[in-house]
């Protein structure tokens, strides 16, 4: 990185010139700026708005730890995410982040998780079996109905229909759908509105508020406990011992679908991709999975004893980090690595390059889960799988969990065909993989 306090420009010619390769994959275009200008630059948009690229680690965390407080979440997720999830955890700042993040934190605590791991094994169990064998197969849509299903059951056990899940899974992905449309073509908003495509959305948004209303009023008539995400919601008390609104509660639940699901999938996708191209790793993930198991008596154990799995999904996790980008706004003035920030300044933290930095891994493009052997690479200040800081997502050790569950269950029925061809991928909110066609084999 250059350290002259000169922020290196790109133009909006050339940020025009290759507008529409931006929108079908920006991360190309991102990496030639990096390798021509430094860890750092400004990608001038035009009218005067611009945004600070930055794949310096040092960086990263200064805007995520070290001085988080002069750095608001972007209007991206406080107003577009907003308009079709509400105001929670995921889409506000400040004294109202801080207020909800308090109360919310219990509900993931290990102990508390721990009274969902047979609900969510149970929901894994039978998704992983759709894998169809002996064909291409297209892993991810198993996966995405696999992490919908669990946040499902997590937060609401026995007590909603497939019917309402159904639903509810499809006006989750309906207004991920739009949502990128909105900010791939923000030329077209004004067609997006004049059309009705995004009142239709927020109207989708608000059936899926009365599904789950329906099912918290269901709940709170009960006099059954069913200690899952929803009874710890309805449980949690401010500091003046009153409850969440219920238009609060129903907002944290829609950004849980929101904010749980898609990055899992992604995730398990990339993991399943990776261990095919890697025989070796995947032969000794199915070895290390059948000894945890054998050594274990319930699911914390196993999860626990589940050494390699973790490994392997923190490496996959580095080399596609579903949050492949995180977004903050300066409130102040500040300098960081000798560059100074004015207020009002839109940074953009590069998540995927941070994490593929030659200077901070050893063989970055490499897939070798070992690196994390010692636990000292996850506490390297270039790997941010879940962000860091007091924003750090709240569901990691939920997500965790659940993937090592997931991979599990996969790896104990199945053995991945070794495949060759590069994984593709698509990045929209968060980074997708696309053509996850892979051969299956049973055990």
């Amino acid at each position: 990185m250059k350290n002259s306090g000169h922020i290196p420009e790109v133009s909006v010619l050339r940020f025009l010139k290759h507008a529409s390769n931006i929108i079908e994959n920006p991360l190309p275009f991102h990496l030639r700026n990096f390798n021509r200008l430094g860890d750092i630059f400004r990608l001038k948009l035009g009218f005067g708005n611009s945004v600070i690229f930055s794949r310096n680690p040092k960086v990263a965390q200064h805007l995520l730890q070290k001085n988080q407080k002069n750095y608001h979440k972007s209007p991206i997720q406080t107003k577009d995410v907003a308009k079709y999830v509400g105001h929670g955890l995921l889409t506000t700042n400040g004294e109202h982040w801080q207020k909800q993040r308090k109360l919310i934190q219990p509900a993931f605590h290990k102990k508390q998780l721990e009274k969902l791991m047979d609900s969510i094994n149970a929901a894994i169990q039978a998704e992983v079996k759709r894998i169809e064998t002996d064909q291409d197969f297209d892993i991810f849509p198993v996966f995405n109905d696999l992490a919908f299903q669990t946040v499902v059951k997590s937060l609401f056990s026995s007590a909603v229909g497939e019917k309402e899940i159904n639903r509810l899974q499809f006006i989750t992905e309906a207004a991920q759908k739009m949502l990128v449309s909105e900010l791939r073509q923000p030329f077209k908003k004004w067609w997006f509105r004049l059309s009705g495509k995004i009142q239709k959305h927020l109207d989708l948004t608000a059936e899926a508020r009365q599904i789950l209303k329906k099912i918290v009023e269901e709940r709170k008539r009960s006099s059954v406990r069913e200690d899952d995400l929803l009874d710890m919601l309805l449980d949690a008390r401010y500091e003046d011992g009153s409850a969440m609104s219920e238009d609060q509660l129903l907002d944290e639940i829609l950004i849980l679908f929101t904010a749980g699901h898609e990055t899992t999938s992604n995730a398990l996708t990339f993991t399943c991709e990776l261990l095919a191209r890697h025989p070796e790793i995947q032969q000794k993930l199915y070895e290390d999975i059948l000894q945890a198991k054998t050594n274990s008596e319930n699911l914390m154990e196993f999860l626990q004893q589940s050494t390699y799995a973790n490994l392997v999904l923190n490496e996959s996790m580095r080399l596609y980090p579903p949050a492949y980008f995180i977004d903050r706004i300066s409130l102040a003035e500040d300098e960081v690595e000798a560059i100074k920030i004015d207020s009002n300044e839109s940074l953009l933290l590069s998540i995927y390059e941070i994490h593929r930095h030659k200077d901070h891994w050893q063989q970055p493009e490499a897939f070798i889960p070992e690196r994390f052997e010692d636990g000292k690479q996850r506490k390297n200040i270039a790997y941010y799988p879940f962000g860091a800081g007091p924003r750090k997502c709240i569901g990691n050790n939920f997500a965790m969990y659940e993937m090592i569950l997931a991979i599990s269950e996969v790896m104990l029925k199945f053995k991945i065909e070794e495949k060759s061809t590069p994984i593709e991928i698509t990045p929209l909110i968060t980074l997708k993989p696309k053509n996850a066609f892979l051969r299956f084999t049973r055990r």
